[in-house]
């Protein structure tokens, strides 16, 4: 039987035979003749290879040159690192030569017979030796973020030597346009004007939950993200496309590595630790990541004025990522399955002893609060999150995901504690002998708190994912998701107040509730990308959601658009317009009302879900533009953006320390507008570091909020609606600075500063809903954190054994080094005669921090 090669060419031969025969003898035969021919020769004469390059630390690299040795053509890697190469087949000898900005050029020799898929490929960094440091090449920024508006990538790697209490990941976050925070011990953060609610976060494709009865920052443990474990972090403030979904504020998308070979790291500090370790199989088919932490906050807490004891806050976590290429031997990548696998243990135990709190009054210009306590604390929030991540690649063209997540969280609040507090107002004569101590000291009462409340939460979801990409610039993604919920919230709590050892029963207050929510929810997307040419990008699509319990289906277009002039290449404009929802939570829907059988008798607050609560909406417009220029020969970025969003359907709350407590009711209409700028860059050779500017306002008209108007006498007059009054997040500036530098001559000993400024945020003590929002506003929240480290040892050789030294990093951090008495919330006391005092509770103070860092 013949070879199938030699039946083609005997089939070919003729058609050939037939091409050349002069168009006067049958033009309209030969065309039809000649294509087929075409077609088969290059069948037989091409092949594909194709692959994914990664640089040294396992991250994909974008807009890399990809072509063989002696061959016309050629491509480069997308977003992704992966590659696609059509190559004549040759039986000679050839080379696959990969190049790229800032790397070594990398030249493989291939067999091109047969084609070549699933290639994995590293470039090494085109590094320049100084000293005993080795300065890495700054890598392309995904070109992704210059097609998305409010898109930043960012360096995972910079949260490790970023100064802050806990070397939290998220402290970097507040470093960037559009984002803030006014509480250093506390992972939330607010974008653009929004509460840390409508913030979305994804690892590898999987949503994140955090715990729920979290009332206070020093109750909270360590944020999910570990920076050990991270590959890629794209974080965006508004506009974002359809694939992400429904929430109203930002969208974190982290991805975890894929090691190609050993690696790992121990960290050690005042505050805790962590240790990660990653590999990879001898066959390169199965990968894995696992870090584990631990952070005992006890050493920042005793650092608060407001409340001294004995603080035994614990937490730990560890978290595993295992992937497995699945697909051929030719082609391993073309199938892959990850799973993600994570607990985390919150355990914060405080035996309250004493306290005391300075602040001013309308009256005194200053008071001083002493608290003597008596009892204990604690809170405990154990949650475990998984999830599966399957792929296949159908072809180059097709690729799917299929994934599946469960969280299981257990959450228990125990507190019984009686505080017994006195006033005292301050001498502040500078000549006098008893200058800044209490005078005219007077007790005021005492109040207790009990609770017994616990919460278990269930979730579970499915999702399939899909991406298109047809060729000519086109990219089509869609996906739809399915989700049950399971709350049970059991609430059991009681306080009384009382002054001079009397406690009206109109001081006390008693809530008590079970209640239990299962919900399904249904999702799904489809967006189109066109790269209408090398110059302007489109991108469009819809999301809808469904959810069980208010039967609701809400429809969210949304477009983008990209373009850079033809004149002007370092520059690029986008402009983003949608529709975004967000479907209620659990938290949204709770209801606490209270009522007395008489008037003074004991308040009952009886805690009910409102079921017919609907989507909050909001539409967001964003303009933005982005400018790369070169300045002392080294390249730079900035990013100007202004937005505003419209919402409607608002559920109105209030701040009480971190705890958001919700109105449970769409009884309002809100507005953000605001500007946000970065730049960024080499300000100092080989260290990278940007400014933030961010300016807004943010307001909102509840329906049925007045304000109560009163004669001399004292008696009502009449009533005014408030119309738009400040949000709870209504920061008017906010400004975030990371900046780095090293020694000229020596590279490895480096200096940090990371510094964070905010204008206050409005305030009014809770049962007087006549202040909200006209009341006064907090102190402007000031903190520069100073960070030195020095690379005492450093082993970078190519041959070095697996799991020997690497480099060795020592740190010293002196936090909040301006001593500024940041205020976190306020507590709110009465005495005999009714009148409220708002005592400020202040954050961490001035601490020095020590951190260690070895990898291997």
């Amino acid at each position: 039987m013949p070879h199938f090669s030699s039946v083609v060419g005997w089939l070919v031969r003729p058609l050939h035979v037939l091409s050349v025969v002069p168009l006067a003898v049958g033009g309209a035969l030969t065309l039809p003749l000649l294509l087929p021919a075409t077609a088969v020769a290059q069948q037989t004469t091409r092949i594909t290879i194709s692959g994914t390059v990664r640089d040294a630390d396992g991250q994909p690299v974008e807009l890399v040159g990809v072509g063989v040795e002696g061959q016309a053509g050629g491509t480069s890697t997308d977003s992704d690192g992966r590659f696609t190469l059509n190559a004549t087949r040759t039986t000679q000898p050839a080379v696959l030569v990969v190049r790229a900005l800032r790397f070594k050029v990398l030249r493989v020799p291939l067999t091109l017979t047969e084609d070549r898929r699933g290639l994995a490929l590293t470039l090494q960094s085109d590094s320049r030796a100084l000293g005993n440091v080795t300065v890495r090449g700054r890598n392309n920024d995904d070109a992704n973020t210059r097609e998305q508006v409010s898109m930043i990538k960012l360096d995972p790697r910079t949260a490790k030597v970023l100064p802050s209490p806990f070397g939290d990941f998220n402290a970097i976050l507040k470093t960037l346009p559009g984002v803030s925070s006014t509480n250093e011990l506390t992972s939330t953060y607010s974008v653009r004007g929004g509460n840390y609610d409508e913030n979305l976060v994804y690892v590898n494709g999987i949503e994140i939950y955090r715990p729920f009865l979290v009332t206070a920052a020093q109750q909270e443990g360590l944020s999910f993200i570990n920076p050990d474990l991270v590959n890629r972090v794209e974080f965006s403030t508004g506009g974002w496309q359809p694939q992400f979904g429904d929430k109203l504020s930002s969208v974190l998308n982290i991805q975890y590595k894929q090691p190609t070979t050993f690696a790992a790291s121990g960290t050690a500090s005042l505050v805790g630790g962590a240790a990660h370790v990653e590999a990879t199989s001898p066959n390169k088919r199965v990968s894995y990541l696992a870090g584990v932490r631990y952070k005992n906050a006890t050493y920042v807490l005793r650092s608060l004025q407001q409340q001294q004891g004995g603080y035994n806050p614990t937490f730990y976590d560890g978290q595993l990522y295992l992937n497995a290429n699945l697909g051929p031997k030719d082609y391993p990548e073309r199938t892959s399955l990850g799973l993600l696998t994570t607990f985390a243990h919150n355990d914060y135990r405080f035996t309250p002893e004493t306290g005391q709190s300075t602040f001013s009054t309308a009256t005194n210009q200053f008071t001083r609060l002493f608290i003597v306590y008596n009892g204990r604390e604690r809170m405990q929030y154990d949650m475990y999150q998984g999830g599966l991540n399957l792929k296949h690649n159908f072809s180059d063209k097709f690729q799917t995901e299929l994934l599946g997540g469960l969280v299981y969280s257990r959450e228990l609040e125990y507190r019984d504690v009686e505080a017994s507090y006195s006033l005292a107002d301050i001498n502040r004569d500078p000549n006098s002998p008893d200058f800044n101590r209490a005078v005219r000291q007077r007790d005021v009462g005492s109040r207790f708190d009990h609770s017994r409340n616990t919460l278990t939460a269930r979730i579970a979801t499915a999702e399939a994912r899909a991406r298109w990409t047809p060729g000519n610039g086109h990219t089509v993604r869609f996906g739809v998701k399915s989700g049950q919920e399971r709350i049970e919230d059991v609430l059991n709590e009681y306080s009384f107040a009382d002054s001079a050892d009397y406690v009206p029963d109109g001081r006390r207050t008693r809530q008590v509730s079970n209640l239990d929510l299962s919900s399904t929810r249904t999702q799904g997307y489809a967006q189109h990308t066109i790269e209408l040419d090398s110059l302007r990008t489109l991108t469009y699509g819809v999301r809808a959601h469904y959810w069980s319990v208010n039967q609701q289906v809400v429809v969210s277009p949304r477009v983008q658009f990209a373009f850079v002039p033809r004149k002007h290449a370092n520059h690029s404009y986008k402009v983003a317009a949608g529709l975004y929802y967000q479907p209620p939570f659990y938290r949204e829907l709770r209801d606490q009302q209270g009522t007395r059988a008489t008037p003074g008798s004991p308040l009952i607050i009886q805690a009910n879900l409102n079921p017919e609560l609907r989507a909050q909406r909001s539409m967001h417009f964003i303009v933005g533009n982005e400018i790369r220029f070169e300045q002392w020969g080294r390249p730079f970025r900035f990013t100007g953006e202004a937005y505003v969003k419209y919402l409607t359907d608002v559920v109105p709350y209030d701040i009480d320390n971190v705890r958001l407590r919700y109105f449970a009711k769409n009884n309002a209409t809100a507005y953000v507008a605001g500007f946000d700028a970065r730049v960024g860059g080499e300000f100092v050779n080989g260290a990278e570091s940007w400014f933030s500017l961010g300016v807004l306002t943010t307001r909102e008209n509840i329906e049925g909020d007045f304000v109560t108007r009163y004669d001399t006498l004292n008696n009502v007059i009449g009533r005014d609606a408030k119309g738009y009054i400040r949000r709870p997040q209504d920061q008017r500036v906010n400004l975030g600075v990371f900046f780095q530098d090293h020694l000229p001559d020596n590279p490895s000993v480096r200096g940090y500063v990371n510094i964070v400024f905010g204008t206050g945020l409005p305030f009014s003590p809770p049962g007087l809903p006549e202040l909200r929002g006209t009341s006064a506003q907090t102190r402007s929240y000031k903190r520069v954190d100073l960070g030195f480290s020095k690379v005492v040892a450093l082993n970078n050789q190519p041959d070095r054994p697996a799991g020997k030294l690497e480099s060795l990093w020592i740190g010293l951090e002196v936090l909040n080094v301006l001593g500024a008495n940041n205020v976190g919330g306020y507590s709110y006391i009465q005495d005999l005669n009714g009148r409220t005092y708002s005592v400020p509770n202040y954050l961490s103070q001035r601490v020095v921090n020590l951190r260690v860092v070895a990898r291997f």
